[in-house]
């Protein structure tokens, strides 16, 4: 073993001791979420605050300063070059931010989130107002950390989505939001009102929980590298790629948000399920951003999810376990759930008008980061907004500015990667029709394994080895294009709506 390849394998150990904290830290967050008593949230919190003051110990030694340089100008392959490309970048970021503050700032989060589940089931804002008005200043001192070059969100949103900033962000949700508003006025002015009062019968919990593991086991989802348990809100965690978990809520008076919160769920998992095994120890072994793993979770949700041809072999066993759909036919259940109508929550709303609730917090966001808006005024903003883009008004705070549990993780630029997630997934299914041209008939028939195996050989198997705007451009030979996602829309709306 040469020089280089035995200080390639030296550094992969040393990553590997930062993987394992990760993954301590993970095991712990996800029992926090899904079982802890509430008496424990505290010392939890401290626990996880100590495992990150050890990562970043790790991440800024001057081991990892050493590593490093050591590798700058060496002729090395993709992989061993995105992983030193990817510490250097960690290094970089965490070096910048006082230990003392950084640890602060974990602990800081997962008391949050407690808060936030509170607030949220009290419908009382003033209970998670002034942890968010910590997190948020938290935020603003990194940036000023960190650095900027044209726009403070800008620095964030590179967290989520390497590359992409505020100005491409704005120009492609422009065009995003005008395609919808258009192809939602002609959806209102149809005659065609699909029923769904079905879908609010009595669906038992544990009928809900059956059904979705028959969905996920359909979907290629291991249960021995993973399993499905219950939390307030919907949500994926890893601890390696032969341990992921994925979480649903039950609603017993709704068939839809469970199963489709799973099916979402489950693509998440299935992405991170078929990561490579080699990519232990480079820390490339996760999704390569939040929208490539947004346009799988949303691919399978919606795309693949609400298809008539998925449900022309679901339905089948759908209407055996569920005898509140005895005389609901297919197409009556197919135009069903995919009813437009604007809503308040959502992960609720209908796949037309979802990316509206997106750019929403992505204006907001925006705003905040920049000073221009305080935390203060976020319940007003928000109905005033959803007034504006969907005509709808929040009649407490758990419906209005509670509903999501991302500012209190201190999720700042994470909400844009859903909107970007339906921009991938259309364009990855556009290039996927051109290399399986039956793909939908396929999909009648049952049989999904063919699109885990597609998006594993185009997208799974590399992890972070490459950039979101590497990988669209290596699947499909174009750049980001919100082309085929409205394209994709009209057509799908126009058939189920007469327009």
């Amino acid at each position: 073993m040469d020089n280089l390849a035995k200080k390639l394998e030296e550094f992969k150990e040393y990553n590997r001791k930062i993987e394992y904290l990760n993954s301590a830290s993970s095991v712990l967050y996800w029992d926090m979420r899904v079982g802890i008593p509430s008496k424990g949230v505290a010392y939890r919190g401290e626990v996880l605050a100590f495992l990150s003051g050890e990562t970043y110990k790790l991440q800024t030694s001057s081991t990892m300063e050493e590593y490093i340089k050591y590798f700058e100008g060496k002729n090395l392959d993709t992989i061993n070059t995105s992983m030193v490309q990817r510490a250097k970048k960690n290094y970089n970021l965490t070096k910048k931010i006082p230990e003392k503050r950084y640890i602060e700032y974990v602990e800081l989060t997962s008391n949050s989130e407690i808060a936030w589940q509170e607030a949220k089931e009290k419908s009382d804002f003033s209970i998670f107002k002034p942890y968010l008005e910590k997190i948020v200043d938290f935020n603003r001192e990194f940036i000023n950390y960190w650095g900027y070059e044209v726009n403070k969100y800008d620095t964030l949103l590179d967290f989520y989505e390497p590359g992409i900033t505020v100005e491409k962000l704005d120009k492609v949700f422009t065009e995003l939001r005008s395609a919808i508003v258009v192809l939602l006025e002609k959806i209102k002015k149809s005659s065609v009102s699909p029923r769904t009062d079905y879908f609010n019968e009595n669906f038992s919990k544990v009928s809900q929980e059956s059904f979705s593991k028959y969905i996920l086991e359909k979907m290629g989802f291991d249960f021995e590298k993973g399993r499905l348990d219950e939390s307030v809100h919907p949500f994926t965690i890893e601890f390696s790629n032969k341990d992921v978990r994925i979480t649903t809520n039950y609603h017993e008076d709704d068939f839809r948000s469970a199963l489709f919160g799973t099916i979402h769920e489950g693509g998440h998992a299935i992405y991170e399920q078929a990561i490579d095994d080699n990519l232990k120890g480079t820390l490339l072994g996760s999704g390569a951003s939040m929208g490539i793993h947004e346009s799988q979770s949303r691919f399978y949700e919606n795309i693949i999810g609400r298809s008539k041809e998925f449900w022309t072999y679901f339905y089948i066993e759908a209407q055996k376990r569920f005898p509140q759909f005895k005389g609901v036919t297919l197409e009556e259940f197919y135009k069903g759930i995919n009813h437009v109508e604007p809503s308040l929550v959502r992960i609720e709303a209908d796949e037309l008008t979802y990316s509206l609730h997106i750019i929403i917090r992505y204006e907001i966001e925006k705003a905040l980061i920049n000073g221009e808006i305080e935390v203060t005024d976020l319940p007003r903003i928000w109905g005033e907004k959803y007034k504006e883009y969907l005509g709808v008004e929040p009649k407490n705070d758990s419906e209005g500015v509670l509903q999501d549990t991302h500012w209190a993780g201190g999720s700042f630029g994470y909400f844009p990667s859903y909107a970007l997630g339906n921009l991938y997934g259309a364009q990855f299914l556009n290039k996927m029709l051109k290399d399986i041209p039956d793909s939908f008939e396929r999909i009648a028939n049952g049989d999904l394994k063919f699109l885990q195996a597609w998006l594993k050989d185009n997208i799974h198997n590399y992890g972070a080895v490459y950039k979101p705007s590497e990988i669209i451009k290596k699947v499909t030979g174009e750049e980001l294009t919100a082309k085929y996602f409205i394209e994709y829309l009209n057509k799908k709306y126009s058939e189920i709506y007469n327009i």
